[in-house]
């Protein structure tokens, strides 16, 4: 089984029968699993950051208006079918974290847009995999404060890999 076979079997797993799953008792029985883009080789990235020279700390807002205090740690550049793009990492309790809203969002990906789990690979290197891009709890159900996409990182290039917007 490939990694992102298993990223997302275990998604599957969690949401279906977790008790801490977003989804209702009612959604969980007719629930199929997330809409997916097929896999895409060529947004599986390991870019190079640029740190930012001193980390400054931003507070970033929630769907339930409340903010969390991250640190802006760098940014890095890519392209996408010839299209440029750039993305900044933040920094936090947690290690770090990436979330973008691409040129779909509100379309074909959940509107405030989506995270992804990145690997730091040593030397200002990360793994950036879009394929394992994934919704926020508040795209399943209500009463969820999930983090919303600073305007940073929104992007007018579309990411089509990854979660797609949740159907239930």
């Amino acid at each position: 089984m490939s990694k992102l076979e298993d990223f997302r079997n275990r998604r599957y797993s969690f949401f279906r029968s977790h008790p801490r799953s977003p989804l209702s008792a009612e959604q969980k029985k007719d629930f199929q699993g997330m809409n997916y883009f097929p896999e895409n080789p060529d947004l599986n990235l390991v870019v190079q950051v640029e740190r930012f020279e001193e980390p400054q700390e931003v507070q970033i807002e929630t769907t339930t208006g409340i903010t969390q205090t991250f640190n802006r740690f760098g940014r890095f550049k890519f392209a996408v079918d010839g299209q440029e793009a750039e993305l900044t990492i933040y920094s936090g309790g947690k290690g770090y974290f990436l979330p973008f809203k691409d040129f779909l969002a509100g379309e074909e990906t959940y509107k405030i847009g989506r995270y992804v789990e990145i690997k730091a690979l040593g030397e200002d290197r990360f793994e950036v995999d879009f394929n394992m891009a994934y919704n926020p709890f508040c795209a399943y159900a209500d009463g969820f404060s999930c983090l919303i996409t600073p305007e940073e990182n929104h992007i007018d290039v579309p990411i089509r890999a990854g979660e797609k917007v949740f159907n239930p």
